[in-house]
């Protein structure tokens, strides 16, 4: 299946790949510009609090309701779309070789809109998720867990997580983009973004526990979200490295226990 991936890669055309690739690659950018833009605002707070589309740290009004979702999304958005690009690749060429006479950017378009439509939906849970926590006092104004309990719970649910076989269904399909689309596969635009949500939705299936690891390990720690962002890139483009899952598992579980040991 692999082989078959690669042979349609190829006669997607080097020029097809790289337009559609600098196009990714640009909006991932400008995402990454925005979380140092945020992250810069959060370690210079005497500054910070001043600056364009930051949200005030307590006593959330509607402006800041919005602007901490913007923050997800474009974060999900910088993380995620990386690793969708595989995927994004593989149909894209598999559209271009079906010829259904429909434009082919406007399908390759609503199978990304789709995608990102179910991370902006998850970001939609995790900005209630982050008022809730800052109105229980279990996350600091500067985003980030003040209860080791919460934390503890966060990395244990992390770690099981890894182990599941819910984890593991969900990480096949994002794996392998050619059975994925084959399974999937509709035609029209409405059929593209159908799959970008079906694809999205398998996405928020693998990642969501590790994205909730933002809370305890700060929401706006641009190193952090770097970091997790190049773990689940490696999970997915990796698949033969099973190892991994289980070691990081076993990692974010003996992290939580420490967590909850006196000190």
């Amino acid at each position: 299946m692999k082989e078959d991936a690669n042979h349609l890669l190829r006669d997607f055309g080097a020029r097809d790949r790289l337009g559609l690739l600098a196009g990714l690659g640009a909006v991932t950018a400008l995402a990454w510009g925005y979380l140092l833009y945020m992250g810069w605002g959060m370690e210079h707070m005497d500054v910070g609090v001043h600056m364009t589309f930051m949200p005030r740290m307590t006593q959330w009004e509607g402006i800041d309701f919005l602007l901490v979702f913007l923050m997800w999304a474009i974060m999900m958005l910088a993380m995620m779309l990386p690793s969708a690009a595989p995927m994004i690749l593989v149909f894209a060429a598999l559209d271009r070789q079906r010829r259904e006479g429909v434009s082919h950017f406007q399908r390759v378009c609503a199978f990304v809109a789709g995608y990102v439509a179910v991370w902006t939906g998850f970001s939609v849970f995790a900005t209630l998720v982050q008022w809730g926590l800052l109105e229980a006092r279990l996350v600091s104004p500067m985003m980030r867990s003040t209860s080791p309990a919460l934390g503890a719970a966060v990395l244990i649910a992390a770690g099981a997580f890894q182990f599941t076989r819910f984890k593991q269904s969900c990480l096949v399909s994002c794996r392998s983009p050619l059975a994925f689309l084959a399974a999937h596969w509709r035609s029209a635009p409405t059929g593209a973004f159908a799959m970008g949500l079906k694809h999205g939705s398998y996405c928020v299936g693998c990642c969501w526990l590790l994205m909730a690891l933002l809370f305890l390990l700060g929401v706006m720690n641009v190193l952090w979200i770097a970091t997790l962002a190049a773990f689940v890139l490696f999970e997915k483009i990796f698949p033969r490295i099973a190892w991994v899952g289980r070691v990081s598992g076993t990692a974010f579980i003996v992290w939580g226990v420490t967590l909850l040991l006196p000190h």
